[in-house]
């Protein structure tokens, strides 16, 4: 069946974009699943393998400032977390990653998935990005708060993405060679976007063909 990879800076819509391309590939949505099967296999409540996962921005200062003390982007320098050891969870998150891929496939937002299932055929890499003014002007109208509350966590979302997949992967996930298709989702209709990932993919031989 194959699976869509989809990479989405904070503002850029990814969380109604890829569940929107699962459904026109009738494929399964892996999100708040993904946690919830690495917390299963290494005991712990699923409430800490969130706050490990790759795609919540509290959760991945807390991974981040996990591996030692790094500035807050609003100010000041984030506590050294307790968290047991991040590797396990990262481990673990890997591994499903590469069962879906092997098995039922599907559509996975974030958890630096480009970078685990990189170099596989029956795989679409998609990065979903914008201006960062663009992606705070969306994120407002989404979210229906302050600007300058979105702004900080925008920032810091932006941040921890990048700092984990640099960490991890050594590599800088707004860099457009991990993935096949970037697009620039604050400049089209988010329906205009799928539709452009649902053709990429379907061109890959991904999700159904109706």
């Amino acid at each position: 069946m194959g699976v869509v990879t989809v990479s989405a800076s904070f503002g850029a819509g990814g969380a109604e974009i890829a569940p929107a391309v699962a459904a026109r590939l009738e494929l399964p949505f892996h999100d708040r699943a993904i946690p919830v099967q690495v917390a299963g296999r290494l005991g712990v409540p699923v409430a800490e393998a969130e706050a490990n996962d790759e795609t919540v921005a509290r959760g991945l200062w807390r991974l981040v400032t996990s591996l030692g003390s790094m500035p807050d982007p609003v100010g000041g320098v984030l506590p050294t977390s307790s968290l047991p050891d991040e590797r396990a969870y990262r481990e673990q998150t890997e591994r499903v990653l590469e069962e879906i891929a092997a098995g039922p496939g599907g559509v996975v937002l974030g958890r630096a998935a480009a970078m685990v299932l990189t170099g596989r055929p029956d795989v679409l890499h998609v990065r979903l990005d914008g201006p960062p003014d663009q992606r705070l002007a969306a994120a407002v109208a989404h979210l229906g708060r302050s600007e300058d509350e979105v702004r900080r966590e925008r920032d810091a979302a932006d941040a921890a993405r990048v700092a984990y997949v640099r960490h991890f992967y050594r590599h800088d996930p707004a860099q457009s060679k991990h993935y096949h298709l970037v697009v620039d989702s604050t400049a089209l209709p988010h329906e205009t976007v799928v539709d452009l990932v649902v053709m990429a993919a379907r061109a890959r031989g991904i999700g159904s063909t109706g």
